[in-house]
């Protein structure tokens, strides 16, 4: 029997019901966090070290100072049914999901896991060697499973510093394997994706790992183990992860779980199943069809009333830019096929199309985005107000569908992260003009927002990525996702309840204050000069040099040692100015100072590129982040960063990212 009232997706949703009345029967265990919110804690267990922030679960944060010997653990509330003795079923799971491990020492350490046991707390003394799963008393007798993501060798039965293994009641794995001949480096600073997928008929683990956007699909490590003979009937999954000596922050950027029941003997037991299964089928259709048709019209007023509120509030802005049909941009990217793929952009996909002959990019926002509609207003109300030859320009936008469009001016060099970086792909690498010419630009565009437009417009995702290069490699500022536009008489930061930004380019103070400021930004700069000198991202490991968790660490220290130059990418072959080289450094050093008030405005940074001021003052060592941070004198009669109330009025846009 067909339904033709039901759209596609409300059929999807049928089914979707079905099966979640099937789950409920069996008591397995399902759900899906694409990211986190505070609101999420409701969901999960989390031990008093861990927290929800930046998006995601932050099992080892730094928010209360030092992390070192520190220790975490998060599971889900709810629990998973492992086995039914009595019932003769043992459960099978997925568990999907993308973390991040970022280096705060030089190297980092310890690890993390995933792990499934019936005792969520936090065992005391379980930092360091012991990655939150025992201690050296509970090792070897305590009910729990985990899949370890090793970062330190600790032990001299582990094979590296890179390595993932099964522990079985015990931090000794089992059996384990290293993760570098597939191409993952847990101490990236980059994010993970790791499946782990157990097949209870079987009695398998299989273990997938690789760097997120390289979906090899191969599994790095199988171990044969029923986990319905080493764990309870009931047992919680979750993770837990430690710091020693040397210290990282772990966290989890999503998580989907999925469970299913395997029969394993006494099929006649779930015969009343088979039986009501059907029932609740029919009925699930027919409750869910009259929901769906009431839902359909209703929703379909409304979405019209949506759209015209959202073309209100875009044609108000004083330079709205063009609105175009969605079947002008489908046919432009025809229909948004994979053949025209640029790259994945701020919470969407770009693709390459042809607009009235001429070339352009076209972004369309994921419908998965967050903030979605409020995000694609700000972006279009923000750029479309600015005007300068170092800012990527917008051209128009579409709201028509559901699908949430921009278009923008196509930069045929796309952007500059794949000409520094040795392992992204770009064509050749970019000589010592053009990347001070880069910088200068960069430093343009910055100055421009902060400085030079109607009111102060705080970018705060600054990185080699949203630099994009037109056919000339000049460079021009994109991505507007982020962006707040303050008023220039009233302050210099914005707050927010969401910490943004992108991991390795946030100021330290942001994890504290929760504001972007112009500080904040210059900061993101520092960064992002460190980066184009040196050819190396802020966090990774190279063969040539010894692994250091942050390039600024890096850096400093050979300025320390008066060898900063030695820190410019080798791929240039000596061929640069060096006196040039340790000026552009050592400002970098100057913008990424652990003090906001200390570090220059980009103003003054735009004038030591240009070469009409001199570089400002950098210590030998790097000075320690303290928090509150001291504003000194000459910052204080300058007004470098006015604090007012958080109530005072602000043109607050978002978009996606």
């Amino acid at each position: 029997m067909q339904l033709p009232w039901l759209a596609k997706h409300e059929l999807a949703a049928t089914v979707f019901i079905i099966v979640s009345l099937i789950t409920q029967v069996t008591s397995n265990l399902n759900f899906n966090f694409p990211f986190f919110q505070p609101e999420d804690e409701a969901h999960l267990l989390l031990n008093e070290n861990s927290k929800i922030y930046l998006n995601a679960v932050q099992v080892t944060p730094d928010i209360r100072g030092p992390i070192t010997n520190y220790s975490g653990r998060v599971f889900y509330k709810e629990q998973l049914k492992l086995w039914d003795g009595q019932r003769g079923t043992k459960t099978s799971f997925n568990s999907s999901f993308v973390f991040n491990i970022y280096p705060v020492s030089s190297p980092g350490g310890e690890g993390f896991a995933f792990i499934l046991t019936d005792d969520t707390s936090l065992q005391l003394n379980s930092g360091g060697q012991w990655l939150g799963i025992v201690n050296s008393t509970s090792t070897g007798v305590t009910d729990i499973v985990g899949v370890e993501f090793d970062t330190r060798k600790s032990f001299h039965e582990d094979v590296d510093d890179n390595h993932v293994g099964v522990d079985v009641k015990s931090i000794y794995s089992i059996k384990q394997q290293s993760l570098g001949p597939y191409g993952v480096n847990l101490s990236s600073g980059s994010d993970v994706v790791a499946t782990i997928y157990f097949d209870a008929k079987h009695g398998k683990i299989t273990i997938f790992v690789s760097m997120l956007g390289d979906l090899t699909g191969r599994p790095v490590l199988v171990v044969d183990r029923d986990l319905s003979e080493l764990l309870p009937e009931n047992v919680f999954v979750g993770f837990s992860a430690s710091t020693g000596e040397y210290t990282q922050l772990n966290s989890i950027r999503s998580w989907n779980f999925s469970s299913w029941t395997d029969i394993e003997k006494n099929p006649k037991t779930l015969t009343w199943l088979w039986i009501f299964i059907p029932i609740a089928g029919v009925g699930g259709v027919c409750v869910l069809a009259s929901v769906c048709y009431w839902t359909r019209k209703h929703i379909k007023g409304r979405g019209l009333e949506e759209d015209m509120k959202i073309e209100l509030q875009i044609k108000s802005s004083s330079n709205a830019p063009l609105k175009f049909q969605l079947k002008e941009l489908l046919s432009a990217t025809r229909n948004f096929h994979s053949s025209n793929k640029l790259g994945k952009g701020g919470f969407g996909m770009v693709y390459k199309g042809t607009l009235n002959g001429k070339d352009v990019a076209v972004k369309r926002i994921s419908k998965n985005s967050r903030h979605g509609k409020q995000d694609f207003i700000a972006e279009i109300t923000t750029i479309g107000n600015l005007n300068h030859k170092h800012l990527v320009k917008l051209l128009g936008w579409c709201y028509e569908k559901g699908e949430i469009v921009l278009v923008y001016e196509l930069m045929q060099n796309r952007s500059l992260d794949r000409f520094i970086f040795s392992n992204s792909g770009g064509d050749s690498t970019l000589n010592w003009e053009k990347r001070v010419a880069i910088l200068c630009g960069v430093a343009r565009a910055l100055d421009y927002l902060h400085n030079g437009s109607d009111n102060r417009v705080l970018h705060r995702d600054i990185k080699p990525s949203n630099v994009m290069l037109d056919s000339e490699f000049n460079a021009r500022l994109g991505d507007f996702g982020l962006a707040r536009t303050i008023h220039l008489s009233e302050k210099s930061h914005h707050s927010t309840r969401e910490i943004a930004g992108t991991p390795g380019y946030m100021a330290p103070e942001s994890l504290h204050t929760q504001r972007a400021s112009v500080e904040t930004d210059v900061y993101a700069f520092g960064i992002l000069m460190l980066e184009v000198v040196c050819g190396r991202r802020n966090a990774e490991h190279r063969q040539d040099l010894r692994f250091c968790s942050s390039i600024v660490e890096w850096v400093w220290e050979l300025h320390g040692r008066e060898k900063i130059t030695d820190a410019v990418d080798l791929r240039l072959n000596d061929d640069f100015d060096k006196a040039e080289a340790k000026c552009v450094l050592e400002l970098g050093l100057a913008c990424c100072h652990p003090n906001p008030y200390e570090r220059p405005s980009m103003r003054s940074v735009l004038l030591v590129l240009i070469g009409e001021a001199s570089p400002p003052f950098v210590a030998a060592e790097k000075p320690a982040f303290t928090w509150p941070a001291t504003a000194s004198v000459l910052n204080e009669e300058s007004n470098f960063q006015v604090i007012v109330s958080q109530n005072e009025p602000i043109t607050e846009l978002k978009s996606g990212r």
